[in-house]
């Protein structure tokens, strides 16, 4: 018996398909003439503010931004935690500044680890995790050491503020280890938090790579009445390089976007970008540190990571402090040279006002716009 294919099905059917030859053209490296790098359109870096705080912490690594006007928060203006304290030393910053698009910088939140209201293993060292939720909570990553170098590192801990700054309550546990970077999903009133993690094994095996890197997703529900509950704590993948360095105290797994379902990984250690499909729902951990979407070309120690609002990733590289834009198939645009040079670039993030990317240069530590 012969059955009809209907017009919806058969339309179906042939986007399919072209998909397919999309997604076969990307693979090879090849940009279709309709698509157009985001970066492409800027040509300009402009210093926005110095991101250091009266008490002289430096070396900026997260940022993210404001999406609401809800207490000390502004909407647009950028959040930005430091992760060395005044001497330099990593892993002991304390500080979360916040920079209106004009310029203006102001302390969001000075944390003292000696008055948290829950477990954080090894104190206070805030890194390149951090996160705005509903109700003006804002989620920061604790990545601690007594003295700068990587042989005191602890497993620290996820800290969350209220909209004034203040601290409300930890997260701990054999989940959180070494928190790195993170992105958060927003829906009402609750979230979904991806975090890296860089110290599994990392301690122990020093400078030797070891592939015990994970990513983990947390739900969250927040409320205007009391401090987020946060559940389900879930590792998605794993298998991820990383090891402990001189110079960078640890290098790892770092930035996180998701788009479209997926969530893309900047493996710093791997020189790469990895994805993990289905990472919302994901039941079980996504192994050998996800799957490869581009791995050298124009990546050199990818960092920070961001979508760009064309769906392309964005990663700043530690290697030579260029700006990279990569499909997600792996096509490769010509990088954008920032001028901050190795080991200037780590956190980025669009615009929400004029076009451009803003992104933390941890030499100078200030805040820069591409535009």
């Amino acid at each position: 018996m012969s059955r009809s294919i209907s017009r919806a099905h058969l339309l179906g059917l042939l986007g399919a398909i072209a998909a397919l030859f999309t997604a076969a053209a990307f693979s090879q490296g090849i940009a279709l003439a309709f698509d157009h790098p985001f970066i492409g359109q800027f040509s300009t870096v402009t210093k926005v503010a110095s991101t250091v705080p009266s008490n002289g912490d430096v070396n900026p690594y997260g940022i993210v931004t404001v999406p609401n006007n809800v207490g000390s928060l502004v909407r647009g203006d950028e959040l930005i935690s430091n992760f060395n304290n005044e001497k330099n030393h990593q892993g002991t910053g304390t500080t979360i500044v916040q920079i209106t698009p004009g310029g203006k910088q102001s302390l969001f939140a000075q944390i003292n680890p000696g008055t948290l209201p829950g477990p954080c293993p090894g104190g206070v060292g805030l890194t390149t995790a951090l996160s705005v939720l509903p109700n003006g909570y804002v989620v920061v990553g604790s990545l601690p050491t007594s003295n700068g170098m990587a042989e005191t590192a602890q497993a620290g801990c996820l800290i969350v503020l209220d909209s004034s700054g203040k601290v409300v309550e930890t997260i701990s546990g054999p989940q959180i280890n070494g928190p790195w970077d993170m992105t958060a999903v927003v829906y009402g009133d609750d979230a979904t938090l991806f975090v890296t993690n860089v110290l599994n094994g990392t301690v122990e095996s020093g400078e030797t790579v070891t592939e015990k890197g994970t990513v983990v997703r947390i739900q969250v529900h927040t409320s205007q009445h009391h401090a987020p509950v946060f559940t389900d704590p879930d590792i998605i993948a794993n298998g991820f390089p990383e090891r402990t360095s001189g110079e960078a105290l640890v290098v790892g797994p770092t930035g996180v976007g998701l788009d479209q379902g997926t969530l893309y990984v900047a493996d710093t250690q791997g020189n790469r970008i990895a994805a993990v499909p289905d990472a919302l729902f994901r039941r079980a951990p996504l192994g050998g540190g996800g799957i490869t979407v581009a791995k050298a070309g124009f990546l050199n120690g990818p960092l920070g990571l961001t979508i760009a609002p064309n769906g392309d990733i964005l990663t700043a590289n530690a290697g030579d402090g260029n700006l990279v834009e990569t499909t997600p198939f792996g096509a490769e645009f010509q990088p954008f040279d920032t001028g901050a040079g190795a080991g200037g670039l780590f956190g980025l993030t669009v615009s929400t006002g004029r076009p451009g990317v803003y992104f933390v240069n941890d030499l100078t530590n200030e805040l820069d716009l591409l535009h």
